[in-house]
C-alpha cells in the first residue's frame, strides 16, 4: 500500500491573535500581560533586527523538542517577553520589521515559534537561513503586510499567497508542509525539482561551483551553467555540525529514516564539541537549578554516541583542555578545499569561503537530510562584489573594513540579505589568509548567503604549509569569476580612507569611526577570541599592541579584564612558539583554551550584569548574545589597546599616549 503523503490545504484560515513585536516594548507587554489586541497601523514602529539569539537564547537551545515553545522570545531586548506568555496568548501570527531572524542558523528559533502556536511570520524582510529553516519545518512566512487586514477579517488566505516569488523547490516544500514531507514525495517520485535549463553564460565563482555540484540524477552531477533564481539540489563535499545542533538533527534523522538509519559517506562528515565546552564556568546558579548544565553536557554525550555509531570524525574537547578547535577554524585549517561546496549547522560556515569554496550555514532539518542524501537545496543567489583598492593603514585591520561595509546603506537596508559577498581587488592581494577570513566570516552579519574570495598563490602557500598538500593538485579546484559575470551591485572600497571602527551595541551594522564616538566609553572587559578574533593573525595583533605596552611599563588597566582565547590548539601552539603567551601573561591577560565561549554566552568573557561594558573582537553583538551587558565590536588592535587604556581608543591614539607619558615621566 502506498504511503499517503499529506499536502497543505489550498486555503488557510488563521484563527488566533496577531502579536505585534513593536519598537516600544511596553506595547508588547500590553498584548501579552493585559491581553490587548492591537490593530495594524502602518505608522507603528515595528522592531527591527530580531535575532535568533532573542527568539531562542543560547541556553534555550539545550532543548530541542516542543519545550522550546515555552521559551520563545525570552531573550528579547528589555525582557519584553516572559516564559510561556506567547504560548498561552493564543497567537497565530507574529509581525515585526526588518531583518527578522538575523544571526545564528539555529533552527530552534522558528521551531520555538511554531511550538508556541505561531503559524505565520510576517516581517518587512526575512533573513535567508531563518526563512529557509521556517520553510523546512512548515512555518509560513511572508513580507506582504496586506495580509494582516485580510487575516483580521477572518478571510481564508490562498496558499499561493505564501509561495509566490519562491523557486520551484521552495514552493513545493511549502506546499508539502516541510522538507521531510517534500523529500518523502521526492523519493516516491511524486515530485521532482525543476530541471536546470540555463545555457552557457558568464558566471561568478559561486555560480560555477554550484553548476559543478548540481545533482541531475543518480550518477550524473553537474550542469552547463546556472543563473540567479535557479533552484536545484547540490552535492556537498563537506558536511559538519556541532554539539548544539547534532542531537536535534539526529532526532530528525531517526524520525524520518528509522533508528538504524546510516549516514551516507561518513568520511566527509564531521562533528565538533566547540560551543559549550566551558559553559560550566559561567552558567548562573538559577540556570543550574533548572538542570540546564546537565542538559547542555548531555548534548555532547549524545553527539559522541552518534558519531561513534556512524563512524564520523569528532573534534572533541574537555573542560580541562578546551576544544580541539572551533569548527570554522578547523574547516579552514584541515578540511575544505578550493572549489568545494561546504555546509555546516552554523551561520559562520561562510568563513571557509576564504579558500575559494562555496560554504554556508544550514539548519538541523537540512543537515539531517544531507546526512542521508549528501545534497542540499540551493536557490542560486545573486552576488554583490566589493573591490578593495589601495593599502589600509597599519592600525586598520580586516575587522574595520568589514564593519565599514556592514554600516553602508546597502547593508543596513537589508539589500545584502541572501546575496553572496565576493571580495576582490589588489587591496587584499597581500593580506594573510586570516585577515581575508574575517571578511568571509562576517558576510553573514550582512544577512548574506556567504562570502568568498577567489583562490590565489596565498591560498596555495597556506594549504601547502598547513596540510602539506600538493600545490598543483589543489590548483585543480581553482575557479574564478568571469570578467563579464553579472552582479547585483558592485562597490569600490578605498582602503586608505578607512579608520579604526567600532560597532555600537545591538547590531554589527551599527559601525562608526572610533573618532566619531560622542563620549568616552569606559570598559570593564575586553575579549579577543571566537572564530573571528582568535586566529593566528589576530594573535599577532594582540601581541604587537601588548608588547608595546609592556615596553612602556603598562599593563591591563585597573578594573579591566582582558580575555584572550585561541580558536584552535594549532593557534595556541602558534602563539606559544612565537613567545606571545609570555607577552599576554605579562600584560595581565587571562588566557582561555579553544572554544566558542563568550561569543555565545558560554564561557569566560561573557558579561554577567547589564551595566558591564565590553569591547570584543567577535563577530556579532545582538542583544543578550554574550550576556546582558553592552557589547561593542572592534578589531584585535582596538581590543588590546582599549584594554590597556581602560576605554575604547584608536590604536594610534593609545600608542601616542603611552609614548607621551613615557617622555613626561
Amino acid at each position: 500500500m502506498t504511503e499517503k503523503i499529506a499536502r497543505r490545504p489550498d486555503r488557510i484560515k488563521f484563527e488566533g491573535r496577531t502579536l505585534y513585536l513593536t519598537e516600544d516594548t511596553s506595547l508588547i507587554r500590553r498584548q501579552l500581560e493585559a491581553g490587548e489586541n492591537l490593530s495594524y497601523d502602518p505608522a507603528l514602529p515595528l522592531m527591527d533586527n530580531i535575532s535568533t539569539d532573542e527568539i531562542t537564547p543560547g541556553w534555550v537551545c539545550f532543548y530541542y523538542d516542543e519545550t522550546l515553545g515555552e521559551y520563545v522570545y525570552v531573550g528579547m531586548r528589555e525582557q519584553a517577553v516572559k516564559k510561556d506568555e506567547v504560548k498561552r496568548g493564543g497567537f497565530a501570527v507574529v509581525v515585526s520589521g526588518l531583518s527578522k531572524g538575523c544571526g545564528s542558523s539555529r533552527e530552534t528559533a522558528p521551531f520555538a515559534e511554531k511550538a508556541a502556536g505561531i503559524e505565520l511570520v510576517i516581517a518587512k524582510t526575512i533573513e535567508k537561513i531563518y526563512g529557509q529553516n521556517a520553510q523546512n519545518i512548515g512555518l509560513l512566512t511572508s513580507t506582504d503586510f496586506g495580509l494582516i487586514e485580510r487575516i483580521s477579517r477572518g478571510e481564508e488566505i490562498p496558499l499561493e499567497e505564501f509561495t509566490k516569488g519562491l523557486d520551484g523547490i521552495s514552493k513545493a516544500i511549502v506546499e508539502y508542509g516541510g522538507l521531510f514531507n517534500y523529500n518523502k514525495a521526492r523519493l516516491a517520485g511524486r515530485v521532482s525539482p525543476p530541471p536546470v535549463e540555463t545555457r552557457k553564460r558568464p558566471m561568478t565563482i559561486v555560480e560555477k561551483i554550484i553548476a559543478r555540484h548540481a545533482f541531475v540524477k543518480a550518477g550524473e552531477i553537474g550542469v552547463e551553467a546556472v543563473k540567479p533564481g535557479d533552484a536545484l539540489f547540490a552535492i556537498a563535499d563537506v558536511r559538519f555540525s556541532h554539539e548544539y545542533v547534532t542531537p536535534m538533527a539526529e532526532s530528525l534523522f531517526k524520525q524520518a529514516l528509522g533508528p538504524q538509519a546510516r549516514v551516507t559517506m561518513p568520511e566527509s562528515v564531521y562533528a565538533f564539541r566547540d560551543h559549550l565546552t566551558f559553559l560550566g564556568r559561567v552558567m548562573p546558579e538559577e540556570k543550574r537549578k533548572m538542570g540546564l548544565l546537565d542538559r547542555a553536557e548531555g548534548l555532547a554525550v549524545t553527539q559522541a554516541a552518534f558519531t561513534e555509531k556512524q563512524g564520523i570524525r569528532l573534534y572533541g574537547g574537555t573542560v580541562e583542555r578546551g576544544s580541539e578547535a572551533i569548527c570554522h577554524n578547523a574547516v579552514v585549517e584541515d578540511l575544505a578545499l578550493p572549489g568545494q561546496l561546504v555546509i555546516g549547522t552554523d551561520s559562520h560556515t561562510c568563513m571557509a569561503g576564504v579558500l575559494g569554496c562555496f560554504a554556508f550555514g544550514v539548519g538541523s532539518t537540512d543537515m539531517a537530510n544531507a546526512w542521508y542524501t549528501r545534497d542540499i537545496r540551493v536557490r542560486v543567489p545573486e552576488t554583490v562584489r566589493f573591490v578593495l583598492k589601495g593599502e589600509k593603514r597599519d592600525d586598520v585591520a580586516a575587522k574595520d573594513v568589514m564593519l565599514y561595509i556592514l554600516a553602508t546603506d546597502y547593508m543596513k537596508e537589508g539589500k545584502g540579505i541572501g546575496q553572496v559577498l565576493e571580495f576582490a581587488g589588489e587591496g587584499i592581494k597581500d593580506w594573510p589568509m586570516d585577515e581575508r577570513a574575517t571578511l568571509t566570516n562576517m558576510a553573514v552579519e550582512a544577512g548574506g548567503f556567504t562570502g568568498i574570495i577567489e583562490p590565489d598563490e596565498t591560498v596555495l602557500d597556506y594549504l601547502e604549509k598547513m596540510r602539506k598538500l600538493d600545490r598543483e593538485e589543489v590548483r585543480k579546484g581553482f575557479l574564478k569569476s568571469d570578467a563579464d559575470a553579472e552582479y547585483a551591485a558592485s562597490f569600490e572600497i578605498n582602503l586608505p580612507e578607512i579608520r579604526p571602527m567600532v560597532a555600537l551595541p545591538g547590531d554589527p551594522r551599527n559601525g562608526i569611526k572610533i573618532s566619531e564616538l560622542t563620549e568616552e566609553v569606559r570598559i570593564d572587559a575586553a575579549y579577543g577570541g571566537s572564530c573571528t578574533g582568535g586566529k593566528m593573525a589576530d594573535m599577532d595583533m594582540y601581541a604587537e599592541v601588548l608588547k608595546h605596552a609592556i615596553e612602556q611599563g603598562k599593563r591591563v588597566a585597573p578594573g579591566v579584564h582582558l580575555y584572550l582565547q585561541f580558536g584552535s590548539q594549532k593557534i595556541k601552539e602558534y602563539a606559544r612558539e612565537r613567545g606571545y603567551i609570555e607577552i599576554f601573561q605579562r600584560a595581565g591577560a587571562e588566557l582561555i583554551d579553544p572554544s566558542c565561549g563568550a561569543c555565545i554566552n558560554a564561557g569566560p568573557g561573557a558579561s554577567q550584569t547589564p551595566d558591564t561594558v565590553t569591547v570584543s573582537a567577535q563577530n556579532r553583538n545582538f542583544p543578550g548574545r554574550s550576556g546582558p551587558g553592552k557589547l561593542y565590536l572592534a578589531s584585535p588592535y582596538v581590543v588590546a589597546a582599549s584594554a590597556i587604556a581602560g576605554r575604547i581608543v584608536e590604536p594610534h591614539e593609545f600608542l601616542r599616549e603611552t609614548e607621551e607619558e613615557l617622555v613626561s615621566a
